[in-house]
């Protein structure tokens, strides 16, 4: 939560420093970059290496603050990017042109969707080529080179295609301060002969620029206070449901002023979980409607009003649009706009300052969360089984809650460990992160890496589904080399869970392979793995003991075996409403 509340905050200077003077020598275009990135927080870069960027790299080899990690494909280098932005605030990968920038699109296409700003920077060709007639490798073979950068187009909040020195400076800085500023990816495409030519624009040691802070319209702000104000305080049981934009516009900190000062209960969307603290005394669980955390769907959904901040409703977070709110009872408040009920709506109204002035002037009303409590169960726990019946999902997971701590953050791949995850109640600090908006299978591969990488004190725990896995299993082989410490759950069901509850037939059944003997075989005795396959509770409860610590340094890698129809409840019910959702016929012309 901190990270995403100060991004960028570490490196503003106070003061900004004298330029150097005319007479030094000047620096290179490579090492300018490569300063940057470590002045913004970057410390790991994340990279596959190609004719066009080899240069480049040898910059960012050679800048003390930098780590370069080679990944296996630019996809996994991608999904690594992404993850790190979600502990440091900001993450970078490099790769070369084309064939690399179009693997690695996927993966800034979903950082796009999550508000993180990822620095994509690809080796382009010779500044020489361009304008000409040539026809270059690693193309479609055709001489016009825009290919790629327009698919960035639609992925990225900025584009700079860096093939002359006299405005690199200003391309490379504008492309990544626009990216911390609007929290998106950026695409830096850099000439494979530019990197390590001196030129005068670019000192020895750059100057740290400072970003200027954003300010509300400070009428709008008073207005949007005022309405909103008179809504709420009119209101007798309101609620506060937190939305996954409180990261990109870094006001988890103003979220709480909010609770804490109106005393309503606070929930969370499903994609906002880990970014409002489930240890505060007012939280109630998911906001997810039909698959909410118990009793708290009830009272959102019978509340006479409700504040969602930076909420995104789509047709997984609305459960097939299927959400019983009602938007003259909502106040939307997005990264800078505030809507109440019907109207009126207030623009260039930002999230943070709207949140801390409203703070102010709500009355205390405890209402909705002293009903909550009223009507409170607490979860049973799940059966206990023979010695050995086999393994179930909801016990699994009844042994991951045990080994939460604030040490530790969570990894939930795309299908059915959402459902699982988002029912783990997480200890303070505890980190959770997910892609629901993108929802990409193998995310979690590429993401568990560099998250990891980013957050060097805690101990990841990474929820994978056998599916996901086998999409982007080879940067288990980076995890090895660098040393993380990762424990892996490899839940093995046979098959896609998710797709089968929307939607099941024969191309959701995959081939099953020896996942710890694949483990095994790319650890091939370099660095520190262990791995086991566990069919039974007694089994689980030895592995997560010797993970615990005599492998608690090492890359833990759990192939869990479970039936093929073991899932959650919540899948199964949100599974039929996303079906009902996708097979909704053609409107009458």
């Amino acid at each position: 939560m901190d990270a995403a509340n100060s991004i960028g905050s570490a490196v503003h200077p106070t003061s900004v420093p004298v330029p150097a003077a005319p007479n030094v020598s000047s620096g290179t275009l490579g090492s300018h970059l490569a300063r940057r990135l470590v002045e913004i927080g970057v410390s790991d870069v994340f990279s596959v290496p190609g004719d066009f960027n080899l240069t480049l790299l040898d910059h960012f080899v050679s800048e003390p603050g930098l780590n370069l990690i080679g990944c296996c494909n630019e996809l996994n280098a991608g999904y690594a990017a992404d993850g790190y932005a979600r502990a440091k605030g900001v993450g970078a990968c490099v790769v070369t042109f084309t064939v690399g920038g179009l693997s690695v699109l996927n993966a800034i296409a979903g950082a796009y969707s999550e508000n993180l700003p990822v620095i994509c920077i690809v080796g382009g060709p010779n500044s020489n080529d361009y304008g000409t007639n040539r026809i270059l490798h690693h193309t479609i073979g055709l001489p016009d080179f825009t290919q790629e950068l327009r698919c960035f187009q639609t992925v990225t909040c900025y584009q700079a295609i860096v093939n002359d020195l006299d405005d690199a400076h200003e391309l490379i800085d504008t492309a990544i301060s626009t990216a911390l500023k609007e929290s998106k990816p950026v695409y830096i495409s850099i000439s494979c002969n530019l990197p390590g030519i001196p030129h005068p624009t670019f000192a020895r040691d750059p100057v740290p620029f400072i970003l200027a802070p954003k300010i509300s319209n400070q009428w709008g702000l008073e207005a949007a206070v005022e309405a909103t104000a008179n809504f709420l305080n009119n209101a007798v049981k309101p609620v506060i449901v937190g939305g996954p934009k409180l990261r990109a516009a870094k006001a988890q900190r103003a979220f709480l002023e909010l609770a804490d000062a109106s005393g309503y209960p606070i929930a969370v969307m499903p994609s906002g979980k880990g970014m409002v603290p489930e240890h505060h005394p007012q939280f109630i669980g998911t906001y997810w409607g039909a698959v909410s955390s118990s009793f708290c769907g009830e009272i959102v959904e019978s509340a006479d009003a409700y504040v969602f901040v930076g909420p995104i409703f789509n047709d997984y977070s609305s459960v097939g649009y299927s959400l019983l709110v009602k938007k003259e009872k909502a106040v939307i408040v997005n990264v800078n706009r505030v809507t109440v009920g019907n109207g009126p709506s207030f623009g260039w109204v930002f999230m943070a300052d709207f949140l801390t002035a409203l703070a102010k002037r709500l009355k205390k009303n405890p209402t909705a969360l002293e009903n909550y409590h009223r009507i409170y169960i607490p979860p049973g726990m799940p059966l206990t089984y023979a010695k050995d019946e086999p393994l179930r999902v909801n016990v699994l997971f009844k042994h991951i809650q045990q080994m939460l701590s604030g040490d530790t953050a969570v990894i939930a791949e795309t299908g059915d460990s959402w459902f699982n995850c988002q029912k783990l109640r997480l200890p303070e600090n505890c980190g959770y992160e997910f892609q629901m908006q993108y929802g990409s299978i193998g995310w979690s591969v590429g993401a568990t890496l560099g998250y990891a990488q980013a957050t060097k004190d805690k101990r990841i725990i990474a929820c994978i589904g056998d599916g996901s896995f086998q999409v982007t299993a080879q940067d288990i082989s980076t995890m090895i080399r660098c040393g993380q410490r990762t424990i892996i759950f490899l839940i093995n069901n046979g098959g896609y869970t998710i797709e089968v509850e929307i939607h099941d037939g024969p191309y959701n059944v995959i081939k099953n392979w020896n996942y710890t003997g694949l483990v095994d075989a790319i650890h091939n005795g370099e660095g520190k793995c262990w791995t086991t396959k566990v069919r039974t509770e007694q089994e689980l409860i030895e592995a997560i003991a010797t993970v615990s610590d005599e492998h608690k340094e090492s890359l833990c890698f759990i192939e869990v075996l479970v039936h093929k129809d073991d899932t959650s409840k919540e899948l199964l019910e949100w599974g039929s409403r996303v079906a009902s959702a996708n097979s909704r016929p053609p409107n009458p012309q």
